[in-house]
């Protein structure tokens, strides 16, 4: 039986989420502000998964008979001085979404909240991927310069991404 603390703990997580899907619509503002649309579809899409993420925490909850319960967030930032600075941000927060599932993980741990703990895996198996893809186009935007082709075609590949529930989900 999942304890209260526990209980509080996702429930603060899947509001977390919700306010990580906040940060990337306000990124993908910004994107669209520069005339960037193949970003700015990337950050919407990036939003969409978190709020995938959030919908998963909230049917957990309820499965194990616990209520969700939704928070007020604090306003993200809008300003960037460049795209790489925005991916920054981002890679930034993805490493803060890790460290919380981690710490989320370590208390289905300790108290030994078996079905928590392998709900988490996936969470922590999809925070690798994020934290993955942040770091690489952040290397690629490093390599390129704004005014380049390699720019607008990363601009370009972007625009054609969709968010695809995982199966596996």
């Amino acid at each position: 039986m999942m304890n209260e603390s526990l209980s509080q703990a996702l429930n603060d997580q899947l509001n977390f989420e919700l306010y990580s899907a906040h940060v990337y619509l306000a990124i993908a503002a910004y994107c669209s502000g520069e005339s960037l649309d193949g970003f700015a579809n990337f950050f919407i899409v990036q939003a969409e998964e978190e709020r995938f993420h959030a919908m998963k925490m909230y049917k957990f909850l309820n499965d194990r008979s616990k209520r969700a319960t939704l928070t007020g967030m604090e306003t993200p930032n809008n300003e960037y001085s460049s795209i790489l600075e925005a991916f920054e941000h981002a890679y930034l927060h993805e490493q803060e979404v890790t460290r919380r599932i981690y710490h989320l993980s370590d208390l289905a741990l300790n108290d030994r909240e078996h079905a928590t703990m392998q709900f988490l895996k996936w969470f922590i198996d999809e925070q690798v991927e994020e934290e993955s893809m942040f770091d690489s186009i952040i290397n690629k935007l490093k390599r390129i310069d704004k005014d380049s082709n390699a720019f607008f075609m990363l601009d370009a590949e972007f625009a054609a991404r969709t968010f695809v529930p995982p199966t596996n989900a």
